[in-house]
């Protein structure tokens, strides 16, 4: 008892003496054999009850004081002998006090005056700062909790302050945690790329022999992973297989691609897998719903690869080997079907290509502006194009020269934006990359939507559009433009001069009929002769100016060679620069011993580009998405903000290194 209440109870205790001797003192009138009585035995009671108070009290102070001092060494001993680690650190995290359980299963040495993360690999301040963390060491694993004591002075200033930290094993737990880790299912679905073009014309004992094999290829791979695998169909499989045996294939770069490609149909077509993977989710369903996401985006990347879906992104591995050529164009139909209902219930038309649209940008744009304008002769049909950065001015003046009997086809994006209205489809070709759109203004007000591309599909695709055709087979958006006006009423009175425009599109993305070319690129080309294009009229917007050949021939000579890559550096910014960069890098295929090319130029806006080509020994594209590209595998390109043209040039090396390195 201390405080107020100890000294309210010495005052009624000596109240109860005073009223005792008053009452003694009340009766000596009355009788003083009475009084002398009372007041002995009064004086006698409150003796003894002082003496009996006051030794009390000493008492209680003994065992206070007893008990104080034995909680502090039973206090101390605890800790010392607690069987969990424990140490005190000062301000400055060095060790000043630790229990045997930290010498046992922490630190076997003498660990007083050391710093903490000299011994444990910890950031002390975040620990400080959210009173625990976890860290792995040589004995197990730790989840760490600190708890800081500050003393002061009489002003409430902090003199000193220690720290104690109690280490909390968790090893079990981590082991746990690993175990379920390893053991969680991740689905994958498989798919033969285009199973029944490459077996159409085949026997059936040849058909029969090459799913044998496929079949075989795929029962001996998973096997060997442990994993379950159940065919859906001639070409479709699903596969459910363990996070480790996972881990395992991607170490190995999923070999089972390298092993299918060695079947050959009729000795020359390989055959060729896309795979989706879907792992981590809460659920097999959810793992399923991704594996079919991660497909899709293998297939739109031109197959012979596997995709993986991560929390935010792709992973990919493969795609080595060309795309094969679709030969039906069922779905062509299909597409162009959707899309004249598409335009006849629109308002009015607006096409739009990517920034800095090119010939086949600019050329499969105008070609569909031409043919809606036929299909529909009072449907508004206009194309967005930046008048002053595009790299297709010849097809420009070409088509406004052209046009004595109707409205101009191009306007700016500022014009498009102003006749944009809630019934307007807006038909975007030649990318599907929300990044390097024309106008990104104009493709996030538009409420219909339609992509035309044949890029092998990236991750920041278009998700939005009501018609997505994208066939990274075909080899220009022209070729693809072609293909789908075939089927639009009075497409046989296009003029010539749209023709032109759309060829001269597929001849560029073909370097002339030379790459990605498929029997359904010389159909669209002879669709195109058909309607009137003129080869010598089209040869011509190809035409450069003296100052660009020579600058391009600059490049070439001052080329390195680099692991069998040709690598120019442009250090002038001139306005024909991309168109320079894009010409050197295709000639430079032709030198003895390449089999890639790069050009990193500067942009009059101050980035950085690097343009890449191949002949389809080495996949660009690949090199070109380290690098935040995209592409073809044989022409890829990547841009660069905030960065020298050298810093650019040190990142493509290291690009190339890392890629070569895979796939050796």
């Amino acid at each position: 008892m201390t405080g107020k209440r100890w000294t309210a109870f010495k005052m009624v205790s000596l109240l109860l003496v005073v009223v005792s001797l008053a009452c003694a003192f009340s009766v000596y009138e009355v009788s003083e054999v009475k009084f002398w009585t009372l007041l002995a035995i009064t004086a006698l009671t409150a003796l003894a009850f002082l003496t009996l108070f006051s030794a009390s009290q000493k008492n209680l102070h003994h065992f206070v004081t007893e008990m104080e001092s034995q909680l502090n060494l039973t206090e101390r001993d605890s800790l010392y002998k607690f069987p969990a680690p424990a140490v005190i650190i000062d301000s400055d995290g060095i060790i000043i006090w630790y229990n045997i359980a930290f010498t046992e299963q922490v630190y076997g040495n003498d660990a007083f005056g050391l710093p903490i993360t000299k011994i444990i690999d910890i950031d002390l301040q975040k620990t400080l700062e959210n009173k625990n963390t976890t860290v792995s060491y040589e004995t197990g694993h730790f989840r760490i909790s600190a708890v800081t004591t500050e003393k002061s002075d009489e002003d409430y200033n902090i003199i000193s302050d220690l720290t104690l930290l109690y280490f909390d094993d968790i090893s079990d737990y981590i082991t746990l945690e690993n175990r379920f880790n390893d053991i969680r299912p991740a689905v994958m679905l498989i798919s033969v790329d285009n199973y029944d073009d490459i077996l159409s014309n085949e026997k059936d004992s040849e058909k029969a022999h090459t799913t044998i094999q496929i079949d075989k290829q795929l029962e001996t791979y998973f096997e060997e992973y442990h994993a379950l695998m159940k065919k859906l169909g001639s070409d479709k499989f699903i596969v459910i297989a363990e996070e480790r045996d996972l881990n395992s294939m991607i170490n190995n770069k999923f070999k089972i691609l390298d092993n299918v490609r060695n079947i050959k149909v009729a000795g020359k077509s390989p055959v060729t897998l896309s795979i989706g993977v879907g792992r981590g989710s809460v659920s097999i369903q959810e793992s399923e719903k991704d594996a079919r996401q991660a497909l899709e985006m293998a297939q739109g990347r031109g197959g012979d690869q596997a995709a993986i879906k991560t929390d935010s992104n792709f992973e990919f591995f493969g795609g080595v080997t060309k795309g094969i050529e679709r030969t039906t164009k069922v779905k062509t139909r299909v597409v162009s079907t959707a899309l004249i209902e598409l335009i006849e219930s629109c308002g009015n038309v607006i096409v739009m290509g990517h920034r800095f649209g090119d010939l086949d940008s600019v050329g499969a744009g105008a070609g569909l502006v031409g043919a809606i304008r036929r299909l529909d002769p009072e449907k508004e049909a206009y194309m967005a194009v930046d008048p002053d950065k595009n790299l297709a001015k010849p097809i420009i003046d070409r088509l406004n020269e052209n046009l004595t009997d109707e409205l101009s086809i191009f306007i700016t994006p500022a014009e498009a934006l102003e006749m944009l209205t809630d019934r307007t489809l807006l038909v975007i070709v030649d990318t599907h990359n929300k990044d390097i759109i024309e106008s990104a203004e104009l493709y996030e007000r538009a409420q219909h939507i339609a992509v035309i591309d044949h890029h092998r599909q990236t991750v920041n695709f278009i998700d939005n559009a009501v018609i997505f055709h994208h066939e990274p087979y075909s080899s220009s958006a022209s070729e693809m433009t072609a293909e789908l006006i075939q089927y639009f009423g009075g497409v046989e009175k296009l003029p010539s001069y749209y023709a032109d425009a759309m060829l001269a599109g597929i001849m560029l993305d073909t370097k002339n009929f030379v790459m990605r070319t498929g029997v359904r690129t010389f159909e669209a080309a002879a669709f195109l002769r058909k309607l009137g294009a003129d080869m010598v009229a089209v040869k011509g917007l190809f035409a450069n100016s003296f100052d660009c050949i020579r600058h391009r021939s600059q490049l070439v000579s001052s080329a390195e060679i680099y692991r069998r890559c040709a690598v120019a550096v442009d250090e002038t910014s001139t306005g024909d620069s991309r168109i320079s960069a894009a010409q050197a890098a295709d000639e430079m295929l032709g030198i003895e011993g390449v089999d890639a090319s790069f050009v990193i130029f500067n942009t009059p806006d101050g980035g950085i580009n690097i343009s890449a080509r191949s002949l389809g020994a080495m996949n660009v594209q690949i090199i070109m998405e380290k690098l935040g590209g995209g592409g073809h595998q044989t022409m890829a390109a990547a841009q660069f903000k905030d960065m020298s043209i050298y810093d650019a040039k040190a990142k493509l090396i290291g690009a190339i290194d890392e890629h070569i390195t895979n796939i050796s």
